[in-house]
């Protein structure tokens, strides 16, 4: 999935048109507010009759999955609304569910955004049509973020496990190993700085998205939901172990000051002066579209450890479709979402670049011997998957995330612009959130 600037909302309080006390939690066609059991034949027969369907989504494969779902049904009309991402996107659908106008019958959603639109009962929850059955189907970080118990509100469309992402032109020049711990990781940062002090191992300006992946992989859990009673804590071992190896690079200056998917990033990653990239298996589609002369320079390894042996990974980014409680067509629309994201538009997607959060594709020798020309010839994608496997799947994000990433840069943010520690600003953020969340109506710790 590619991120864009825009992707996390800055400032913009989406609880505002999405209160507890929200009534968007219809959506039937008969006007009731309970969904019942829809049986396959109920689908097949839907699909024999046919409609249209409206779905909101800006990932790029799905033009090609929507164009084969209406050979494959004739009869049925996927109305695709691609032009929007990120806040717009959100905005759009937060002010149709508030207004009971225009929702759409399906949407993409980000994991990070799911619990939101859930908790206020602005999404059809989809075990009546089945989507129980598709859990085997779903790597654990993904299938663990649109589902609530034997409840699921959407269907993984992709995932992002992480991956380092090296310059090996540049590590090979200087002669620095590649880290496989974090630790090494501070160790490479400070030889190559040295050694060009035009080189830095990587760009942070802070991240919202990236501070909480990294987080996840330390074995960070601060956050902890159940229904509207919330707990923020920012204090645990996993953090530590996140905030003291970070500080270091900060005070030492080992971070380029540069935001990414901005020209001066790729800039960056082209030239060399950014030597790595940690982020989600999504990525390598935009290094050939966005650095295509550092073709050959680049390669993928797993994520640094935290602790010397350990594999754990976590996920960065990634998105399900979902059905908006107040859409029309809900046989059309979940027929849909299945058929993209997990049924025959998987490997269509899988195509053209998506990375896929299946765990048929993940382990099928076809897509992990695939060759990365851009990687010189690596089969990055036996990295991705041995990463996807190794995900964590009890991390939650808060139901007001979409809010709380949106004021990180006016706490956390503080560390990479003045003498606040890193702990200090994630405690700012803390004490932010929850108090956003207690004038919310949540029931916050």
């Amino acid at each position: 999935m590619r991120r864009t600037p825009g992707r996390l909302l800055r400032g913009i309080a989406l609880l505002s048109v999405l209160a507890l006390g929200a009534t968007a939690c219809g959506g039937s066609d008969d006007g009731s507010t309970d969904q019942k059991p829809v049986s396959a034949e109920d689908i097949q027969a839907a699909l024999k009759k046919g409609g249209t369907v409206t779905v909101w989504a800006w990932e790029p494969t799905l033009e090609k999955v929507a164009a084969d779902f209406q050979v494959k049904y004739p009869k049925v009309k996927i109305n695709l609304v691609g032009e929007r991402s990120g806040d717009k996107h959100y905005t759009a659908l937060s002010n149709a569910i508030s207004a009971e106008k225009g929702v759409p019958d399906v949407a993409q959603v980000e994991y990070f955004a799911v619990g939101q639109y859930s908790l206020t009962k602005g999404l059809t929850e989809l075990s009546p049509f089945g989507a129980g059955k598709l859990a085997d189907k779903y790597t654990p970080g993904p299938w663990n973020a649109v589902s609530d118990g034997d409840k699921v509100y959407g269907l993984p469309m992709d995932s992002g496990p992480m991956a380092l992402f090296y310059n090996k032109k540049v590590f090979d020049k200087h002669k620095i190993a590649v880290p496989t711990t974090w630790d090494e990781y501070v160790d490479a940062a400070r030889e190559l700085h040295k050694a060009d002090p035009k080189v830095f191992i990587a760009n942070d300006a802070g991240d919202a998205g990236f501070a909480t992946s990294m987080l996840w992989q330390a074995g960070s859990r601060p956050y902890t939901v159940d229904g509207t009673e919330v707990k923020v804590d920012f204090s645990d071992a996993g953090a530590k172990k996140y905030t003291d190896t970070w500080q270091q690079l900060l005070d030492e200056k080992l971070l380029a000051p540069v935001n990414g998917w901005t020209d001066d990033w790729y800039k960056g990653l082209g030239d060399g002066t950014i030597a790595t990239l940690a982020t989600g298996a999504w990525m390598p589609a935009n290094f050939v579209t966005g650095v295509p002369k550092a073709a050959g320079d680049w390669r993928a390894a797993p994520m640094p450890a935290w602790t010397e042996g350990d594999k754990a990974s976590a996920e960065n980014g990634g998105s399900s479709l979902a059905l908006p409680a107040l859409g029309r067509n809900k046989e059309l629309a979940y027929a849909f979402a299945e058929y993209a994201n997990a049924g025959d538009g998987v490997p269509t997607r899988v195509e053209q670049g998506a990375f896929p959060a299946t765990t048929a594709e993940l382990r099928s020798e076809e897509f992990r011997d695939t060759e990365f020309e851009y990687f010189g010839g690596q089969k990055a994608n036996e990295i991705f998957a041995d990463s996807a496997a190794n995900v964590a799947d009890d991390w939650a994000y808060l139901p007001f995330q979409q809010y709380a990433n949106s004021i990180f840069n006016d706490t956390v943010g503080k560390a990479y612009v003045s003498d606040t520690e890193l702990a200090a600003g994630l405690k700012s953020w803390q004490d932010a959130s929850v108090k956003y969340g207690k004038e919310q109506g949540f029931t916050v710790k």
